[in-house]
């Protein structure tokens, strides 16, 4: 065999085996897209699946959501559930007032843990990080140990039943503080210098500076205070006894309470659809954001 053959030869054999490795590698990375692809599916399906429950039961005869085994898919759908719960509670005032409770928190939350995330990580002052601590170190406290001093606080000060009362406790949000301090950290100081060299006071470089370049985070923390505050059952459950100031959630939570020993499926269904719709039509407008503040925050 010549030089010129074997050099051939062997040039054939490392094609081959580049190939079959290519090959290899290729089915491998399709195996694992295609794992990836049905764990996502799963994932979605268990997901959408309650909200699909509440949606069937909702349109169900209530008679039906009684028997046993449970039928997923009705014979039957009805309106009377939606019916019921119109007549049963004044909705769109709970509508209104649970409005009124998340968005008032969200907004002056959001803003206000802002300010403080801002002070914690843009300017340097003494004991910046024993106070810090201290503010994390308060989230170890449960917030059921705090529901009757708050509770007596409040009542004293004559805000029981009333928009000030379900409001002021959730001005503020360590958990925000600190996600936004997070984010604030990771824009470059360079831009606060070149600021106040211009004459900008610390006020005027928070709006102008740091708020429009902190859209994702800012829109991340106010949707999960927008979130834990609409849904919120326990707190406006307590603060609240008369429609006119009672959310939603604790509207609902009083269809169970009317000495019947047989539960209002349906109506119970119809009532948290209404609910959640609200949340998921703003989540619809905001997911892009939400997604990017939540893959950005705490980068650095």
């Amino acid at each position: 065999m010549t030089t010129a053959t074997l050099v051939a030869h062997r040039a054939s054999e490392e094609y081959d085996e580049n190939e079959r490795l290519r090959r290899r590698a290729t089915a491998r990375r399709r195996w694992g897209l295609g794992f990836s692809y049905l764990a996502l599916i799963l994932v979605t399906i268990l997901m959408v699946f309650p909200l699909l429950v509440i949606l069937l039961v909702s349109f169900t005869p209530n008679a039906v959501t009684q028997t046993w085994p449970p039928k997923f898919i009705p014979s039957a759908f009805t309106l009377e559930n939606y019916q019921s719960l119109f007549q049963r509670l004044p909705v769109g005032r709970e509508m209104l007032n649970t409005i009124v409770f998340a968005g008032c928190v969200t907004i002056f939350s959001v803003f206000f843990d802002a300010l403080a995330a801002y002070g914690l990580s843009r300017v340097d002052f003494k004991g910046r990080g024993i106070l810090l601590g201290v503010l994390i170190a308060t989230m170890m406290i449960p917030a059921m140990a705090l529901l009757i001093p708050i509770y007596k606080l409040l009542a004293n000060m004559g805000l029981v039943n009333s928009y000030l009362g379900i409001i002021i406790p959730r001005l503020a949000d360590v958990g925000g503080i600190f996600l936004l301090r997070q984010f604030f950290i990771s824009i470059p100081k360079d831009l606060d210098n070149a600021a106040r060299i211009d004459g900008a006071g610390e006020f005027r470089i928070f709006l102008q500076i740091i708020l429009p370049n902190s859209v994702p985070a800012i829109l991340t923390v106010g949707m999960f205070n927008f979130m834990g505050n609409w849904n919120d059952l326990l707190w406006p459950l307590i603060m609240t006894s008369k429609p006119e100031t009672r959310t939603i959630t604790a509207g609902l939570a009083m269809l169970t309470g009317h000495g019947s020993s047989v539960t209002p499926y349906g109506v119970v269904m119809a009532g948290a659809l209404i609910s959640a719709l609200p949340l998921i039509i703003v989540f619809f407008f905001v997911q892009k954001r939400f997604v990017e503040g939540i893959a950005m925050t705490g980068m650095k």
